[in-house]
């Protein structure tokens, strides 16, 4: 009979090379794992040389599950459901041959496999080659005619590691997202239009440890409440990648209305996002945010050429982000199915750059036309409606 996974060891790639500011890292790193296992089961996290282990406090037999929420913190390279024992030789070999042999009950033909032992405690006698072989060599035959070794791409590791004064024994290694724990690099604002770029955007920001929140800008009665769940929709989804989620839903359409009025035809999507930058920067200086995220992807759509995306971006006062800047559609798009947001970016609900629509958006915007254009509008009252109607909503994260 096998014995029950009963800790999870967690690793880390970049912040071992944080030097001085290390521990700061793992600190974030081990509240944000704590927080994301809470809706699971209550989990200490406890931190040692290169290495986490999280011990669940109550429900025992939610270990893998609690290791599988793990593979969506960003910071972790990968975990595995361990099980704890002495460090001694015999001991893990008999843990490892009933663990196996319990796995490989029902399968039918050879699985590859190999074995993969580590010794970060020098103190205890075998290396980690010897080691290695002394597992192997107490394969029971019966085990021996269900595995095939393969060291390059097994799909079962025995992985055994030495710890200080303790031991740990895995089957599976779950691969993580790797990057920095959310929180470590300050806030950013990411503008989220319900398309399937700025939800990738959003995920590439947290997974660089930025603590993201969202923006989305409504027009009541153009668009309307289904475009707004669609929104709360994606945030749940992506939102599951930190700790806590808030999204700020701005009334626009009457700055389209002014902008459809008063401005030349073909700058309207470029003047509605130059309006977009200022208003986000307005939010994000509130929350003490230090950047933008956007979805922008180089001539992906007219607003996008080098030129407008230069013209939009002048109207910000803080360092926009592009993680998808040089993507294609398709790239972006695996990476999307890929953290579930496609399905539901791929809603037929419009956001509000498609209200009022010019048939011929200028391709070479130019900046001084820009500014033209905006010293016919009310600037200062437009600004302050919207950011005074502005609803600021806390979402929780999918489940």
């Amino acid at each position: 009979m096998s014995s029950t996974p009963e800790l999870i060891l967690i690793r880390y790639g970049e912040l071992a090379l944080k030097g001085g500011n290390r521990s700061f890292f793992e600190k974030r790193l081990a509240d944000n794992i704590e927080n994301a296992a809470a809706p699971i089961a209550r989990t200490k996290v406890y931190r040692e040389r290169g290495r986490m282990t999280a011990v669940l406090k109550e429900h025992p037999e939610r270990v893998l599950a609690v290791a599988r929420r793990l593979q969506e913190v960003p910071g972790i390279t990968s975990v595995s459901a361990c099980i704890g024992a002495e460090p001694d030789a015999e001991i893990l070999s008999s843990i490892v041959n009933t663990e196996l042999a319990a796995r490989l009950e029902f399968e039918p033909g050879p699985v590859r496999f190999r074995i993969r032992a580590r010794r970060a405690d020098k103190r205890f006698p075998l290396t980690s080659p010897e080691l290695n072989r002394y597992i192997a060599e107490r394969l029971p035959e019966e085990l021996w005619g269900k595995l095939e070794v393969d060291l390059e791409k097994p799909v079962l590791e025995v992985g055994v590691e030495i710890r200080d004064k303790r031991a740990f024994v895995y089957l599976d290694r779950l691969q993580g997202l790797g990057g920095l724990p959310v929180g470590t690099l300050g806030r950013a604002v990411c503008l989220l239009s319900g398309g399937i770029d700025s939800p990738v955007a959003a995920y590439f920001a947290m997974r660089r440890g930025c603590r993201t929140s969202f923006i989305s800008f409504l027009s009541p009665p153009y668009i309307g409440e289904p475009s707004r769940q669609k929104i709360i929709s994606l945030v749940r989804k992506v939102g599951r990648f930190q700790p806590r989620n808030q999204v700020h839903f701005v009334p626009f359409a009457e700055i389209q209305e002014a902008i459809r009025d008063l401005c030349p035809a073909p700058y309207r999507t470029i003047l509605y996002r130059r309006f977009m930058q200022r208003i986000a920067s307005r939010i994000a200086h509130r929350s003490r945010a230090r950047a933008l995220v956007t979805g922008e992807s180089i001539g992906q759509v007219a607003s996008q050429t080098l030129e407008n995306i230069a013209c939009i971006e002048a109207a910000a006062n803080l360092p926009v982000i592009r993680p998808l800047i040089c993507f294609d559609k398709d790239e972006t798009t695996q990476i999307a199915a890929r953290i579930g947001t496609l399905a539901i970016s791929n809603q037929p609900e419009p956001d509000c750059c498609t209200v009022f629509m010019p048939r011929a958006p200028v391709i070479r915007g130019r900046i001084e036309d820009c500014v033209e254009a905006e010293a016919l509008l009310d600037m200062d009252g437009l600004m302050r409606r919207a950011l005074t109607g502005t609803e600021h909503l806390e979402v929780e994260a999918e489940a």
